[in-house]
């Protein structure tokens, strides 16, 4: 693996994060939002990632064929889709609300605000974690080619 291949992982990473951080916005935005109808309701949405994967395609030898497990390596993170939770939503009995229902309830979505704000807080440390990353492979490349000086 190449210097220059950190930059691509970490740009994953910072977009996969960035994705996340949207999703964990819509959900604290959507998180007092009422429906007179479960299937009208917002439910809280969560991205899943997965790894991408590398395989070396030169064997060299009788090393090639030793080493072809450890060959495989992570060259990034993409974001596989954005998931619906299906946890129950909460019915709330508020007859005087406008969009309550024939018997009186009106449906809050699936959102628990204190978890998505210790998401958040996760995604802007991963976040900024990848851009660290990338500081120092930078000064890590420039500090190379200072050294025929």
């Amino acid at each position: 693996m190449s210097l220059t291949s950190v930059f691509n992982i970490a740009g994953t990473g910072m977009s996969a994060q960035s994705t996340r951080l949207n999703t964990i916005s819509s959900n604290i935005a959507n998180a007092e939002t009422v429906s007179s109808s479960v299937d009208q309701t917002y439910r809280a949405r969560h991205p899943v990632f997965a790894t991408m994967y590398q395989t070396a395609t030169q064997n060299s030898g009788d090393q090639g064929s030793l080493f072809a497990e450890q060959d495989q390596s992570g060259v990034g993170v993409q974001v596989m889709g954005v998931i619906e939770d299906q946890s129950s939503l909460m019915p709330r009995y508020e007859p005087d609300h406008p969009s309550a229902d024939e018997n009186g309830y009106v449906y809050y979505p699936n959102v628990n605000v204190v978890e998505e704000m210790a998401d958040m807080i996760s995604a802007s440390r991963s976040f900024q974690t990848n851009v660290e990353m990338m500081n120092t492979a930078k000064q890590m490349m420039q500090r190379v080619l200072t050294l025929g000086q």
